[in-house]
């Protein structure tokens, strides 16, 4: 009996060891982890743990959390960034702000400040200041309408160049891009142009992703360009668009569309009169 209590004393301090064994070229950090109950501790751990490469014993009073990892296969910032991933504010990353709505209830920590929705290195006031005065620049010059025209632009040119192939599969791109638009992201003026054209948009370029036929496709791209012009014509483009005009298109009825350049090359008869036209206006 007494020699099974003293095998069972030799595991117990053995244990810490043999639990690492697994994991080769071993680093270990103290670090300080936000949560707030057991389902946290599970939630903190499982983040951690990569077998034989890192593992986390996480401490629900001190919120503190010994990270046990192989310093050749990952390191202590990798770790820390999959526990903020998993919804946990820890000493170097802040937890998105969706994976923080994510947690159970009682795993809601209470967090000293409205985080950002992205995972980030904790930084010195000075930084954060920077980082916010960059990111308010970035925003001033985001255009988020750019690759719709930019798609659009593509048909356009396929267009000059009578290839009805070339003018399909360029629609496709365009309708993958109209789709993907984010409405939060536009001005409230182009939002509410955005809401009026948006399904005639789609259906032009649908339309036109669905034919080889050049001629059809010119017809849909007449009503898609005035749509366009209306979208960008309410907002800012990020470069100068050149809304042109060609008297002779349907039949002397005229259509316009808008170009990246000021050149005129007509996508209503490519080769034909590929000159014919000139430039109405310079949005900008």
């Amino acid at each position: 009996m007494k020699s099974i209590k003293i095998l069972m004393a030799i595991v117990l301090l053995l244990s810490p060891f043999l639990s690492n064994a697994e994991i080769k070229n071993v680093s270990t950090e103290n670090v300080k982890i936000a949560g707030s109950c057991a389902l946290c501790k599970e939630g903190i751990e499982t983040a951690a743990f990569e077998k034989n490469t890192s593992k986390a014993s996480w401490d629900k009073d001190s919120k503190m959390a010994l990270v046990t990892y192989d310093s050749k296969k990952t390191s202590i910032d990798a770790v820390l960034k999959k526990v903020a991933l998993a919804g946990y504010d820890n000493d170097r990353f802040l937890a998105p702000d969706d994976a923080y709505a994510k947690l159970a209830d009682c795993c809601k920590y209470e967090r000293a400040v409205k985080k950002q929705a992205v995972v980030e290195k904790k930084m010195t006031e000075h930084q954060h200041v920077a980082m916010a005065d960059t990111q308010k620049d970035a925003a001033a010059d985001a255009d988020p309408l750019k690759p719709v025209l930019d798609a659009y632009y593509a048909v356009k040119d396929a267009l000059v160049s009578s290839d009805g192939n070339t003018a399909s599969t360029n629609a496709i791109n365009l309708v993958k891009a109209i789709k993907a638009v984010k409405m939060d992201q536009l001005a409230s003026e182009q939002h509410m142009v955005w809401m009026k054209v948006m399904k005639d948009l789609d259906f032009d370029a649908d339309h036109i992703s669905e034919t080889k036929d050049v001629g059809h496709q010119r017809d849909h791209f007449s009503s898609l360009s005035d749509n366009m012009y209306k979208l960008i014509k309410s907002g800012k483009p990020s470069e100068a668009v050149y809304y042109q005009h060609c008297p002779m298109a349907k039949e002397g009825k005229g259509a316009n569309w808008l170009s990246q350049i000021p050149a005129i090359k007509n996508p209503y008869y490519g080769a034909q009169m590929l000159n014919c036209g000139k430039t109405t206006e310079t949005i900008k």
